[in-house]
């Protein structure tokens, strides 16, 4: 009986609190279009696809079609040297990734300025294992590029108006 009635109390608890899982993010528009090309992109559309309540016009399609359109600027990786050993070996690199965007409507209206997302992640290097740091970089690029996708979404779904 103790324990039900603990179990009812985390259960009150956790719903007072204001607690909710994480859902699909509502936006101010039902269509854009990303002329684009790049994995950043193509993560973007298959992500804002699967999202369900925006429409991503096909790349073909005239992007003045579609109520907004992003403009991805720039997407960028970087691979920086951060740490040599006593006799000027890498040990650490810092790999980053970028990604220039902005969001406007076809008349030319700015909804979001240019703006620029950054990730990045350290990695140590063994001269011995090079085969798989080449797969742990490709692992933490690839994670990073999920990292900023989410963050576009987050800040597209933060447009209120169109």
């Amino acid at each position: 009986m103790d324990r039900r009635l603990f179990l009812a109390a985390g259960g009150a608890a956790l719903a007072g609190c204001g607690f909710e899982l994480r859902k699909a993010p509502d936006f101010a528009f039902q269509t854009i279009a990303i002329p684009a090309a790049g994995p950043v992109a193509n993560e973007l559309r298959r992500t804002m696809g699967a999202a369900g309540n925006v429409q991503v016009t096909p790349r073909q399609t005239p992007a003045d079609q579609a109520q907004v359109i992003l403009d991805l600027l720039a997407e960028l990786r970087e691979k920086v040297v951060v740490g040599l050993n006593a006799s000027g070996q890498v040990r650490e690199f810092q790999l980053r990734s970028k990604v220039k965007f902005r969001l406007r409507t076809p008349q030319g209206r700015e909804l979001i300025p240019e703006t620029e997302l950054v990730q990045q992640r350290d990695i140590s290097f063994n001269e011995s294992a090079v085969l798989a740091k080449e797969a742990e970089e490709g692992l933490l690029y690839r994670d990073m590029q999920t990292d900023l996708v989410q963050q576009l979404m987050r800040r597209l779904a933060a447009v209120k108006t169109v």
